[in-house]
């Protein structure tokens, strides 16, 4: 887009906000567009607007100044209360005066948050699904979305750059924790008798389609006893995970086991992982917490669009169940069944490319 780039060229942006309302692991994939942004305008402020959940991934990131949240708890207290929360969060936003808006988002209420934040521009994605006079309104420029089934989330979130003249090339995926998160970690693994290297291993996702079998990961926690190393099972604090991580733990005969699911923050689970020689995982935040801290990463995929979700970066391994037996189409999955879908990975093979890094 030389006309575009052309436009940009002298623009200055002094205060910048980024929009993503999504899931733990999309905010992940956003940091490159933040990293990016501080490279090519090191003397701008740059702001996010996020879901309150999600707020912890980018909490300790130091191009950061200000996070935005829209807690999703406003709608259980009333209407009213809801729109006050909605008011002041435009006030905010209107009132830190940007220059910019980047926005990320799909929902409907992100353009009118662009709308109203008075930036000069404001370029978002032409979404076949928000082609109206609302969403035009909402942007001062669109980014096409035309090759997006083709790219990864990274990629994708890169692609709306383009028009400011800004390289999309080499990017690169961040995360960051407090020194509090890392002697957390290790008063924690002194506490559980744990003084050398360690694994990772993260078996749990919050949806179950996505998990592998536990008999499985026990097994592949047998098999890594000859490796001397200390394997650290994590999961978030749901009853599910934590049942299904105790329930791997009664399975193993290796043990160099601990289990601190559900006592990790998710910063505090960052400085886990990016102590740890390796980890293993299936498509979940963690599994993309890995792959941007540089922790060599063996991620375990079943009915998901890898293409788009699959670790970035190249210090991982992703190993597919649809290479072993046929899978549903990502789009047919009911996203609440028990089923799992990882099914068919043989345990010999996540032996294999967990110690490949191993033996580095």
């Amino acid at each position: 887009m030389p006309n575009s780039e052309a436009k940009y060229a002298a623009f200055r942006p002094q205060r910048i906000l980024l929009v993503k309302l999504r899931h733990h692991g999309d905010m992940v994939l956003t940091t490159p567009v933040i990293n990016r942004l501080r490279e090519h305008y090191p003397d701008a402020e740059i702001d996010v607007l996020l879901y309150k959940e999600t707020r912890p991934i980018l909490s300790e990131h130091p191009a950061l100044s200000y996070i935005h949240v829209i807690d999703r708890t406003w709608k259980k207290q009333g209407v009213r209360y809801q729109l006050q929360q909605e008011y002041q969060l435009l006030k905010a936003v209107r009132e830190r005066h940007y220059d910019l808006v980047i926005n990320l988002a799909d929902q409907w209420r992100s353009a009118l948050i662009s709308r109203f934040s008075g930036a000069k521009v404001r370029l978002g994605f032409d979404y076949k699904k928000r082609r109206s006079a609302f969403w035009r309104a909402g942007h001062t420029q669109l980014v096409t979305t035309e090759n997006h089934s083709l790219l990864h989330t990274v990629e994708q979130n890169m692609s709306i750059l383009s028009p400011l003249g800004i390289s999309t090339d080499n990017a690169v995926t961040s995360m960051h924790y407090s020194e509090s998160d890392k002697s957390f970690c290790q008063q924690l693994l002194l506490k559980n008798q744990v003084s050398g290297e360690y694994i990772v291993i993260q078996p749990t996702s919050r949806w179950t389609f996505k998990c592998w079998d536990d008999d499985k990961f026990a097994n592949v926690i047998d098999g890594l006893a000859e490796t001397g190393l200390t394997i650290v099972m994590t999961s978030g604090p749901d009853k599910k995970e934590l049942n299904m991580v105790r329930k791997i733990q009664d399975l193993t005969h290796n043990p160099q086991v601990i289990s601190v699911a559900g006592q990790l923050s998710l910063t505090q689970l960052a400085a886990m992982i990016d102590g740890a020689k390796l980890f293993i995982g299936v498509d979940s935040a963690p599994m993309h917490m890995a792959a941007a801290l540089n922790t060599p990463c063996v991620a375990l995929f079943g009915p998901t669009k890898m293409q788009h979700w699959r670790p970035w970066g190249n210090n991982n391994t992703t190993i597919w169940a649809g290479d072993y037996a046929p899978l549903p189409a990502p789009d047919s999955i009911d996203t609440k069944t028990q089923q799992r879908y990882l099914h068919a990975i043989p345990v010999s093979d996540v032996i294999d490319a967990a110690r490949s890094y191993l033996h580095d």
